[in-house]
């Protein structure tokens, strides 16, 4: 159900009957203020000025002829030539039946009658190192790429995850010959690799100290490279049980990653060579002091420079510039992609605009397929500094998780101290993570922000708690009412309470469409702390279970409400947030 698209054609038509051409942009937005109506149709001026002609005049003639009967009770001329429309408090509430009951909440699916094609999109999000366990860096990642896959999904999109993981390199020799000796004296390589971290450590301490073992370890590279049964063996078995360590963090996030969705660098390995020759044989790629590079021209710096990029390096080795151009190939080819997002820290914007301009060139990126990469910002500390520990360590994601659990449990404890440990533990952990999670995605995706405990954990304002809070609070609502939230109770909107609560819950396809275009989450979590707001409003000034109050009037209330709580979790789902009907 979407009212933008209703009032854009029915104002088009209106301009065509008035003499304008029928790619006429109608401009229709959202008003700014409530006195201006409940949309606005602002194309005219636009128009006017293309024509050379009095907008206010061209304004009337569209006025004239704009047929909103029994969709607006008031459509009036504002300014040089501004159309702002008041919808019927009716229609609303027949919109609104229109999508009780449907599980989609009345959002279009794409490749239904008079909406777009389904796309296919591949979305590369999370992409851990396999030699470390994840850290607060890869939060950000996981956690957006996520939100936005799921809205894809709800909107009615094909979505191909792809979990970019890295499995391959040089330090991999260094952590395989540490493996090895440890194997060699019986340990067992689960126990062995229980401590990522610390594993790491202790083979990058041997690899600097320890004499003959950098060489080892170069000889497991090479073995490793050429596909040694033995090393491959072992190497399976490190990556085996990272992934675990990943699986873990997704599962305790509520992230919809599985181990299905891995697409390590290192199953691009056969193609890099193709890829090179390519390069060389269209001459996009040239020889540069043994190395193989592409000049790119139209990224040259001021003084006219090329941009350097690196696909092949003198000694014959390969780099992340070649793993990427290979998936470029291989998503657009083999998975039939209609559009690439990949998600990444801002660091690496220049990267992937050098992949894509090298892509695009090579062929292994059609003009028809869609390449967005979508750069983020740091997370911080008070300081103003990237998060990290006390002593300046990175702090391990699943740390970080726990902490948000422990400290969310404390808080709900006090406030609730009759809940049995059981029920505690339920809610803390929907609470901590949710509160962690809606702390990012409710920023702006480019921007860095300052990681608060007190501020996410708040039960009040733009927080994960105020918005679960929310919704536990219309169930106890509905278990005093003894409300069946499947009855087809009908709503009526009345006060301007209710109006505007009708007005927000028609909006939910706008938002979607919003973050599925500019892959920013932080739109649908205003949008959900917004609607939380309105209703906190509507409970004060719209009383459901209160005396005197006629039955038609509750019933219609509770319906209202039933929709408020729909849409709270669904929206909070697809920002993987988990709800419960008790706080």
């Amino acid at each position: 159900m979407n009212i933008k698209e209703i009032l854009a054609e029915r104002v088009v038509a209106a301009m065509v009957a008035a003499g304008l051409p029928e790619d006429t942009n109608p401009a229709v937005s959202l008003s700014s203020r409530p006195n201006f109506g409940d949309y606005q149709a602002n194309g005219v001026m636009g128009a006017a000025k293309k024509l050379k002609t009095n907008p206010r005049e061209l304004a009337t003639k569209v006025v004239e002829n704009l047929d909103l009967d029994g969709i607006a009770e008031k459509v009036e001329l504002a300014g040089p030539g501004f159309i702002n429309i008041h919808l019927d408090q009716s229609w609303l509430a027949a919109q609104l039946a229109n999508i009780r009951g449907d599980e989609k909440l009345g959002v279009a699916q794409r490749g239904s009658e008079g909406q777009a094609k389904a796309q296919n999109v591949v979305v590369d999000y999370s992409a851990p190192n396999l030699a470390k366990e994840m850290h607060v860096g890869h939060l950000r990642s996981t956690i957006i790429g996520d939100a936005v896959v799921r809205a894809l999904e709800f909107r009615g999109d094909k979505v191909i995850r792809q979990n970019h993981m890295g499995d391959w390199g040089t330090q991999f020799g260094m952590l395989l010959a540490h493996l090895s000796d440890k194997l060699s004296t019986n340990e067992v390589a689960e126990t062995a690799l229980a401590d990522l971290e610390n594993f790491y450590r202790e083979a990058k301490i041997r690899f600097d100290d320890e004499e003959g073992f950098a060489d080892r370890a170069r000889d497991f590279v090479v073995k490793l490279q050429g596909g040694d049964k033995d090393c491959l063996v072992l190497w399976k078995l490190f990556i085996d049980i990272s992934i675990k360590h990943s699986e873990d963090i997704y599962e305790k996030l509520n992230v919809t990653l599985t181990r299905d969705d891995i697409m390590g660098e290192s199953a691009y390995n056969p193609d890099l060579p193709k890829v090179i020759d390519e390069l060389m044989a269209k001459n996009i790629a040239v020889e540069d002091q043994g190395a193989r590079v592409v000049f790119i021209e139209e990224m040259a710096n001021k003084n006219g420079d090329p941009s350097v990029f690196i696909v092949q390096k003198s000694g014959g080795g390969y780099l992340y510039a070649t793993t990427d151009l290979s998936a470029c190939r291989y998503r657009s080819g083999e998975l039939n992609a209609d559009r690439i997002i990949i998600f990444t820290d801002a660091r690496q914007a220049l990267h992937f605009q050098q992949v894509e301009m090298v892509a695009r060139k090579a062929g292994f990126l059609p003009e028809r397929v869609g390449y967005d990469h979508c750069p983020f910002g740091m997370m911080m500390g008070d300081d103003g500094k990237p998060f990290k520990t006390r002593t300046g360590g990175t702090i391990k994601l699943a740390e970080l998780l726990d902490e948000a659990v422990s400290r969310a449990s404390d808080l709900i404890a006090e406030k609730n101290p009759d809940y049995s440990p059981e029920k505690l533990s339920e809610i803390a952990e929907k609470v901590g993570i949710g509160a962690v999670k809606f702390a990012d995605l409710s920023k702006n995706r480019t921007s860095d922000y300052i990681f608060n405990w007190k501020t996410m954990l708040s039960f009040e304002g733009a927080t994960a708690p105020y918005l679960q809070y929310a919704y536990s609070r219309i169930q106890s609502i509905f278990t005093k009412a003894e409300f069946d939230t499947n009855s087809t109770g009908v709503i009526s909107i009345v006060e301007p309470q209710e109006k505007a609560l009708a007005l927000k819950l028609l909006q939910l396809e706008d938002v979607i469409d919003a973050v599925i275009s500019e892959c920013t989450p932080n739109l649908l979590c205003n949008y959900l702390y917004e609607l939380a707001s309105l209703y906190m409003t509507f409970y004060e000034a719209c009383p459901i279970l209160k005396d005197g109050i006629s039955d038609d009037v509750k019933q219609s209330r509770l319906a209202l409400c039933a929709l408020i709580s729909d849409t709270l979790k669904q929206g909070l789902d697809i920002l993987g947030i988990e709800v419960m009907e008790r706080m």
